[in-house]
């Protein structure tokens, strides 16, 4: 038995592949590996099925199923089979990011390969059971992120908030197992490289100087110019000193402000602060002194939040795979319609 499951990040697609003994490597009981999406751009769907099979160590005959997820995900709100779901399950191919042509390598390398799979929708407008004032945005969340919270719902939280923390920030709240908010990267918080669109920015994409995904796309930490920021760092990183405490401090202030907005939402659901935990993920969000300076903001004791790995959506995925299979039809308030 083996389940795959596919997390179509912004700085990677991630592969985790499921079985139901225990293995020496990997997170958990799964195998992980990662491609990035420029190099999945320049492979061929058999390279890229070929690869996955030797790092995941699997056959694709062997794959019971799998469960996969593509951009923005808004334009379905029911897991489905992956045939039975229109343009990759977008409403539209323009929207919020870069498109490097990776994610859509490796979905129709999938699907064509003939593999058992799922397909997860993101959060949204669209989404049955989310809290209907969020549904004031038209998009929440991507569909990755439904997979770290089945992954936090399986080791056994069903009221909880986390923090995806990277190229740009994300936050979800679940209530009682189920999906209740979640604020978009370009609703709230910044990440490194993108972020939410201001007045600055709003004025630019007015003037025609850039588009609104190229705003979007530049609004984070680290490529914005802002007064007394990084400046002129857009692609060079951290350059003075003091601007790494600078940038670290700012992504936690954000993201801690994200996360006290949900717990707000989550009180109102009958959830409150002491009987919610907060978890903290991605290649910021899981750095010890981010989790350190989010706690001091948040008021919490040490231990207070905790941090996920990098490879927690893909296993999320993995493990949606494997309960679909055995017969559940609803995860985390999302029906499955197969």
């Amino acid at each position: 038995m083996m389940f795959v499951g596919v997390d179509h990040g912004t700085s990677g697609i991630r592969f985790a592949g499921l079985k139901k003994e225990r293995r020496k490597r990997g997170v958990g009981e799964a195998e992980v590996c990662e491609l990035s999406r420029e190099r999945a751009a320049e492979l061929s769907g058999e390279e890229i099925l070929s690869e996955v099979e030797g790092e995941l160590k699997i056959e694709r005959d062997g794959i019971n199923l799998l469960a996969l997820t593509y951009s923005m995900g808004d334009g379905f709100s029911k897991i489905k089979s992956v045939e039975k779901v229109p343009n990759r399950g977008v409403r539209s191919g323009e929207g919020a990011g870069a498109r490097v042509g990776g994610g859509t390598k490796v979905f129709d390398a999938l699907k064509d390969a003939g593999v058992p799979a799922i397909l997860i929708p993101g959060i949204h407008a669209g989404s049955e059971k989310l809290d209907r004032r969020m549904k004031f945005f038209s998009h929440g969340a991507s569909p990755e992120k439904v997979g770290v919270a089945y992954h936090l719902y399986k080791k056994g939280f069903e009221n909880f908030i986390f923090s995806d923390i990277s190229s740009n920030t994300v936050t979800v709240a679940v209530a009682s197992g189920v999906v209740v908010g979640a604020v978009d990267a370009c609703l709230g918080a910044p990440g490194l490289f993108q972020g939410p669109l201001d007045l600055q920015l709003l004025r630019e994409i007015e003037s025609g100087r850039v588009s609104a995904n190229e705003a979007f796309s530049n609004a984070g930490v680290l490529r914005k110019r802002w007064v007394g920021g990084v400046r002129g760092g857009v692609r060079g990183g951290v350059r003075k000193e003091g601007e790494e405490e600078l940038v670290l401090d700012a992504l936690a202030l954000f993201a801690a402000m994200e996360i006290s907005a949900m717990q707000v939402l989550m009180r109102d659901c009958g959830v409150g602060v002491e009987a919610s935990r907060v978890f903290l993920t991605g290649s910021v969000g899981e750095k010890e002194e981010v989790k350190r300076r989010i706690e001091r903001l948040l008021d919490s004791g040490d231990g207070e939040t905790e941090t996920l790995t990098r490879w927690s959506a893909a296993v999320g995925c993995a493990e949606i795979a494997k309960d679909v299979f055995y017969g559940e039809r609803e995860i985390l308030g999302i029906e499955v319609e197969l």
